[in-house]
């Protein structure tokens, strides 16, 4: 299973929207096929593997990182292939919530196959935290990326940030943007930095990564179309208030009108909109106030902080612009996932701790 979750990552930034699935196919202890879903619409994992190993599949155990599928998609379903090949069992890491009805395992039991379920459960469903936040919960995993320096400022005062970080770890936030459905930011950033908010590093876009989506939200249609976001080199899209006149819109962006919710573009709507447009894992990449407020309104998953070895003042900007606190005892509390250094800096991946 640790194989075929290795397989599965390799498709970390090209299966979007479908989940990263691995399978290996052994006989005793010899693997006799290897697969993993390179991208929507193409073989899934299981088929590939099956193919690899032939003949040899008859009475072969199959490792699989997620259900396989029971639907008729794009692709026939992976249950039937498995039954097909005369595969004997079948251990999976982790069940599939999308398939509420026509799910495989009680297929594959029904046709004589011994299936286990659990095995590596929680590493299958971190790689696909985002596939599974919008099956089960109708909103993508949303990720707020900052960079910040030791006093906790992510700007300047005039809002200056160019560069807090330093050199390697804005190379390690390019792979961190290819992993993401969507990255996603406000009208202040592109009107104050114009960000062009797409994957550059090559030897990424060679892999096959597929662009995110950049996702702007302007509520007042700000922006102007000279704009880097409307440069075509990945889609855009516009959320903006419902009730703002149309106006002219920019020929390579989609618009989408929203309601308000106390003077901001509804978030809850937008969040459930990206859903629906099969949107996985979303990157923010804004200032302290939208920043902020997606945290303080309980929607931020995790928050991936890349930390300067370097001093701002007291007059630079926060990283996140939250409202004053009564007292300690309802502070943020936040629980370190991940803590590495990226060249001077340090990289710290942190989870709002809902538990406390």
């Amino acid at each position: 299973m640790a194989q075929a979750l290795r397989l599965a990552e390799r498709g970390l930034c090209s299966t979007q929207p479908n989940p990263r699935v691995g399978c290996v196919i052994t006989q005793g202890d010899q693997v006799v096929g290897t697969g993993w879903h390179r991208r929507a619409g193409e073989a899934h994992a299981e088929v590939l593997a099956l193919a690899e190993a032939g003949a040899r599949a008859r009475g072969a155990t199959a490792y699989v990182t997620l259900e396989p599928c029971g639907l008729h998609g794009r692709t026939p379903p992976c249950a039937d292939a498995l039954i097909a090949a005369g595969i004997a069992r079948v251990v999976v890491a982790c069940t599939d919530a999308f398939q509420r009805e026509g799910g495989a395992i009680d297929r594959l039991r029904a046709a004589g196959i011994a299936v286990d379920v659990g095995l590596m459960h929680d590493a299958a469903r971190e790689l696909n935290r985002g596939f599974f936040a919008r099956v089960e919960r109708a909103r993508p995993w949303l990720r707020i990326k900052l960079a910040l320096s030791l006093d906790g400022r992510s700007a300047l005062a005039d809002g200056t940030s160019k560069w807090i970080s330093g050199e390697a770890a804005r190379a390690d936030v390019q792979r961190w943007r290819a992993r993401s459905s969507a990255i996603l930011t406000g009208s202040g950033t592109v009107l104050a930095d114009d960000p062009a908010l797409t994957v550059r590093d090559p030897a990424i876009l060679a892999d096959g990564c597929v662009p995110p989506l950049r996702v702007v939200l302007d509520s007042a249609r700000r922006i102007p179309p000279s704009a880097q976001v409307f440069n075509g080199a990945a889609p855009t899209l516009v959320f903006h208030e419902a009730s703002v006149s149309a106006g002219k819109n920019v020929s390579k962006a989609e618009y989408c009108g929203i309601g308000a919710r106390n003077g901001h573009l509804d978030a809850d709507a937008m969040l459930g909109e990206l859903a629906r447009r099969g949107c996985n894992e979303v990157q923010v990449e804004a200032g302290p106030t939208l920043c902020g407020a997606l945290f303080a309104a309980g929607l931020v998953d995790e928050l991936l902080l890349y930390v300067a070895p370097v001093l701002l003042g007291d007059r630079a900007r926060p990283l996140l612009a939250l409202p004053p606190l009564a007292d300690m005892a309802a502070r943020w509390r936040l629980r370190v996932v991940d803590q590495r250094n990226v060249g001077a800096d340090w990289r710290l991946l942190l989870r709002p701790d809902r538990e406390s």
